[in-house]
């Protein structure tokens, strides 16, 4: 876990107040919806907001709730259902909104209640927004008519369309406001409460299936954008073209996903699916023939009800494939290397814990008998969890400078090695420094970054040869003195100065350099040319290494955010 200490506490306390929030959901929720206990989501969603607000008085970082929020959500990915999208954008919202409320109202009673009343009501508009988008707007022309339908049969002598809607958001703001005043309560008693003792903690956890992707599945960027492409293609295609042509094709693209995508056919096997399918098809057959103002032919009444139902077909498999092809290693590697580079360690982080914190979560029997001993356990949990990645952040750290030829790296790696020596920081390793003669480059030296001692590395070659370095023939006795010193660089920060195609060949300084990298008894600051700095990422494995770019970071900033890290909990830097 040495990529930790490039984590912000925030980040740290974020991933594990996330993962806590995913253990609810994967143990209460598997307990919930196998025994088909109703509004099962309304309860995980009211013991989500216990978590956050209880922990809330122990963790008060400002943006705490919605990055819980962001990793608990991102951690469906991984989940074995084939339904992720609609759980992440439930998860991500109602913290979203919970964080809101803080902002606008504060710490207070009323901040976490309007939050609260916030992020359970969204479950409701949610559902009702999910309808419209799998079904098209005909959905909300079945439920219009029939109600009016029954509001006329009945005799009522109100509104039936709206008054079930604001009744059941009734429902859903009291509960949430209830679940806001119990995270309150516990959240100001478990501020009183002493820490778990670490004993209590289950340190083993049985295989929960969660995280357990096809590894030999073929992802494919071209295919994550082709299926975008089909099924926004699908959608906008819905009436403007004639329907045996639209319903054909809608059928090769399910038949095409289907064969890829094994997992999307889970949700079109189910029994439940298809009775769901002949009452929409039968129920908007009976609203456009009997009921609407717009009276229709059985035909193509029943012909809206196939549409609206292959509509759903096509979302819920086209969420499905996308959802698995987001999986692409590739994607994630790429934003481990972007600006969200705190996101993916976070997720890596809280993919890593939750084996343990799933085993430390109880049943669903206890946390209803005992709510407080619950959120007690697990925010004691957490907290221990807390004090190993701090302790965990102490590993070495491994620093990137980046950037075209020519543009300076060794002048801020020479920068950098004199701010540490000034903080009396040692420093092994050695940089190359550039000789010129009237204007051109006629070859390198290295130089001992601890003594200043130097050795001829390159000069400019009098005849080509397969064994030089473009027009530069090489010293090879420099090889065995840099080797020399990297070998011997112990407990230090250790600074090489321009890896390269050598390297990515596995020749030069390859062997030494990935033995340093493995045993990971020193920070490194290594300096790579851009065009070759992928290459050398995947040779070394460096996916998580912090790399700066002197072409867009100024100097200043790069040695501040070395030095930043070095200090930050480092046990090694002032042997």
């Amino acid at each position: 876990m040495n990529n930790i200490s490039h984590l912000n506490d925030k980040w740290i306390k974020a991933a594990i107040l996330g993962t806590v929030w995913a253990s609810s959901e994967i143990v209460l929720g598997s307990f919930l919806h196998n025994l088909r206990v109703p509004f099962s989501g309304n309860i995980l969603t009211a013991i989500g907001i216990v978590i956050l607000i209880s922990a809330h008085y122990k963790w008060s970082e400002k943006g705490l709730f919605w990055r819980a929020g962001l990793i608990c959500a991102l951690m469906k990915t991984m989940s074995p259902s084939a339904v992720i999208f609609g759980p992440m954008i439930a998860i991500f919202s109602e913290a979203l909104l919970l964080e809101f409320s803080v902002r606008l109202l504060g710490r207070t009673v009323a901040g976490f209640v309007l939050g609260s009343v916030l992020a359970m009501s969204w479950n409701l508009f949610q559902k009702i927004f999910n309808y419209i988008i799998f079904y098209g707007y005909n959905i909300v022309e079945v439920y219009k008519n029939l109600m009016i339908y029954a509001e006329k049969q009945l005799g009522l002598r109100f509104d039936a369309v709206w008054t079930p809607i604001l009744i059941l958001l009734g429902v859903y703001a009291l509960f949430g406001a209830l679940s806001a005043l119990v995270g309150i309560s516990t959240g100001r008693k478990l501020k009183k409460q002493p820490s778990i003792a670490v004993t209590h903690f289950k340190k083993e956890a049985e295989s929960t299936g969660f995280g357990s992707k096809n590894a030999d599945f073929p992802y494919s960027v071209w295919w994550l954008v082709l299926n975008a492409l089909l099924l926004v293609g699908t959608l906008f295609t819905i009436n403007r073209i004639p329907f045996g042509i639209w319903a054909t094709t809608v059928a090769v693209i399910v038949a095409i996903w289907a064969y890829r995508y094994k997992r999307a056919l889970r949700q079109l096997v189910r029994p439940r699916f298809w009775i769901f399918f002949v009452l929409i098809t039968l129920v908007t057959a009976f609203v456009f023939t009997k009921l609407s103002s717009d009276t229709k032919t059985i035909a193509d009444a029943l012909l809206i009800g196939v549409e609206m139902n292959l509509r759903a077909i096509v979302l819920i498999m086209g969420f499905t494939v996308l959802g698995t092809e987001l999986y692409n290693p590739k994607i994630r590697e790429y934003f481990a290397r972007s600006y969200f580079k705190q996101l993916p360690l976070a997720l890596e982080l809280s993919v890593e814990s939750l084996p343990v914190m799933i085993a430390n979560t109880p049943d669903l029997k206890t946390v209803l008998k005992n709510p407080m001993l619950f959120v007690q356990q697990i925010m004691g949990f957490a907290d221990y969890r807390l004090q190993q990645i701090r302790s965990a952040g102490s590993l070495p750290s491994v620093f990137v400078i980046t950037g075209a030829v020519g543009v300076g790296k060794t002048t801020v790696m020479k920068k950098l090695l004199a701010a540490l020596q000034e903080k009396q920081i040692p420093v092994a390793g050695f940089y190359s420094e550039r000789l010129m003669q009237e204007n051109e480059t006629i070859g390198y030296d290295l130089v001992n970054a601890a003594t200043r001692e130097r050795i001829d590395f390159l000069r400019v070659a009098k005849e080509p040869s397969l064994r030089g370095v473009g027009k530069y023939a090489v010293n090879h006795a420099a090889f065995d003195w840099g080797e020399t010193l990297l070998q011997k660089a112990d407990h230090q920060v250790v600074l090489v100065d321009e890896i390269g195609k050598l390297e990515i060949r596995g020749e030069g300084w390859g062997r030494v350099l990935a033995e340093r990298i493995r045993k990971q008894e020193n920070h490194l600051i290594l300096s790579f040319r851009k065009d070759l700095l992928d290459d050398l990422i995947d040779k070394f494995e460096l996916t998580k290494a912090v790399v700066l770019d002197v072409e867009t970071t100024p100097e200043k900033e790069i040695i501040d955010a070395v030095l930043s890290q070095l200090n930050h909990g480092s046990s090694i830097v002032n042997c």
